[in-house]
């Protein structure tokens, strides 16, 4: 049986404390034994803690942006079925490979519901957050009571100013609900904030020509539209609703009952 390896110094233990350096300090008297047994040089024992820091750190922070993206579930794009999809492949590869996040552009995905959008949409909020940018994402509408909140205490600017410090805003179900006079004002004067600074990542039901149906203001409407489209990756999906599809799958073919 091999003998536990001695404890750290007490002045190390300190100095690596204080330095905050956990996972050093975790591994350092076992590694310390290691390399007197194995007669490491100085370099590989030294590069060994230092990958063993920054691994534990990389970590550390993908979990952090994990939660701070607050994302509904976890999906991934290698689960995304691109092939019974209506998404062309080089469209997805492109989105997939995040240049638009780097870029600044937008990707809009529009279609019927149980088409992909949200599952895509997540898929690549995951992907960036793994790649190391900072997300968030909301359903449209709390995004906009968010800003609703703002108006309270006339803080609308630093409540988008905060949002505006991720690289990527993601908007699901854009449209599944109208929004008034007021609500069609502060997310204009969102998207307006964020053009040509930020990523937005936007799935909605409705095509652009009828985005007048829940913005009341045509002007705003337009002027919205204008600006995402300007630099975008538009998606627009089509075909079965894939939960559908697999509930018939799951029912054995039949045809679903109505009524």
């Amino acid at each position: 049986m091999t003998a536990p390896a001695p404890a750290l110094a007490p002045d190390l233990a300190a100095g690596l404390r204080r330095l905050k350096l956990a996972r050093f300090r975790a591994i350092a008297a076992e590694l310390c034994q290691t390399a007197k047994t194995q007669r490491w040089a100085p370099e590989e024992f030294l590069r060994t803690l230092i990958e063993a820091e920054i691994a534990a750190r990389d970590d550390s922070n993908l979990r952090l942006r994990l939660k701070a993206a607050g994302f509904p579930v976890r999906k991934r794009l290698e689960e995304f079925k691109v092939q019974v999809s209506s998404i062309p492949q080089p469209t997805f590869d492109y989105l997939a490979g995040l240049e638009w996040v780097r870029a600044r552009e937008n990707s809009l995905c529009i279609g019927p519901a149980g088409t992909g959008k949200s599952h895509l949409l997540i898929a690549l909020g995951h992907a960036a957050v793994e790649a190391g940018h900072r997300v968030r994402y909301f359903v449209a509408a709390d995004l906009v009571e968010t800003l609703y909140r703002g108006l309270a205490d006339n803080s609308v600017g630093r409540v988008i100013d905060g949002l505006l410090r991720a690289d990527l805003i993601l908007l699901d179900e854009l449209g599944f609900a109208p929004l008034d006079a007021t609500g069609g004002q502060l997310l204009f004067r969102f998207v307006a904030a964020a053009y040509e600074r930020r990523s937005l990542g936007i799935a909605s039901h409705s095509p652009f020509n009828e985005w007048g149906r829940f913005l009341p203001d045509q002007t705003t409407a337009v002027s919205l539209v204008d600006r995402l489209l300007h630099h975008a990756v538009v998606v627009v999906t089509s075909g079965e609703s894939f939960r559908m599809r697999e509930a018939r799958t799951r029912g054995g073919g039949l045809p679903l009952k109505q009524g």
